[in-house]
């Protein structure tokens, strides 16, 4: 065996933020010093490493010399508190607004899951997509006109189309900011309302649809990276697989107790 040393890509600046967030979080709650098997910087890090590298909770918690169990407290905890301060949307179409802002681009993406058992009322998986033939979570990204996401939904099951998620999100904020803010979508969101632009569905398009398609598509190509750039950067997003390993806990508490060990229950010292 053999130890070494690894670098994590993620700003010291971002781990200062999640640091100060999850102390402020401590303070709140009362949690008093020297109470928490791990430190908050040691906090900071296992939650930050988890969205950078999927890494698996088993080894950031030996590495940060705390329980499984703590470790998915903890990253538990990291993700409600990076959650408190994800910014209103009419905040962040007002401050589009200031910065001149030429649209906002909106587009959904599935985050895929495990398999989950809730059926909706129809009988049918409810986190089931049947678009990408996989269960998972749907959720709308908006971007700005450079790309960067700077808004994302509350999670929507697999089954929900981008324009019924839309629609119980974000569209009523969109409508609002219309007049000096459109909103660039494609064409699953045909139908969305006034100020939402998607392109005309067809074939043998007439030349002013045809021309009004390939200029909001180029418009929207900046747009398009947003998803590929939460994905890519944050590699957990690609799969959320948290519950894995309870079931394999549950397994082991099923499994027969050998003799020695019964003895020893029976007649502790």
């Amino acid at each position: 065996m053999f130890t070494y040393s690894a670098i994590c890509d993620v700003p010291e600046e971002t781990l200062v933020r999640m640091t100060v967030w999850l102390l402020e979080y401590r303070h709140r709650i009362g949690t008093r010093t020297g109470r928490r098997a791990g430190t908050v910087r040691a906090q900071a890090k296992l939650v930050l490493r988890w969205f950078r590298d999927d890494a698996p909770l088993r080894h950031l918690a030996t590495e940060a010399g705390i329980g499984i169990s703590t470790a998915y407290r903890y990253l538990h905890e990291g993700i409600d508190v990076i959650a408190e301060q994800a910014p209103d949307l009419h905040d962040v179409l007002a401050r589009g607004q200031q910065e001149g802002w030429s649209h906002v681009s909106l587009d959904g993406t599935l985050i895929t899951i495990d398999r989950v058992a809730a059926r909706n009322e129809n009988g049918h998986h409810l986190w089931y997509s049947g678009k990408h033939k996989t269960q998972g979570g749907n959720v709308q990204i908006l971007a700005d006109p450079g790309g960067f996401p700077v808004w994302s939904s509350p999670v929507e099951p697999g089954s929900v189309h981008d324009i019924a998620a839309a629609r119980n999100n974000c569209l009523p904020a969109l409508y609002a900011a219309a007049a000096g803010l459109p909103t660039l979508t494609d064409k699953g969101y045909q139908g969305a309302g006034i100020g939402v632009h998607s392109p005309v569905k067809g074939h043998n398009l007439h030349v002013c649809n045809a021309s009004y398609n390939m200029l909001l598509t180029a418009l929207r190509a900046l747009g398009e990276r947003a998803n590929a750039e939460l994905k890519q950067r944050w590699k957990c997003l690609r799969r959320i697989s948290l519950c894995q390993p309870h079931r394999r806990h549950r397994r082991r508490r099923n499994r027969p107790i050998n003799p020695p060990t019964r003895k020893l229950l029976r007649n502790p010292q």
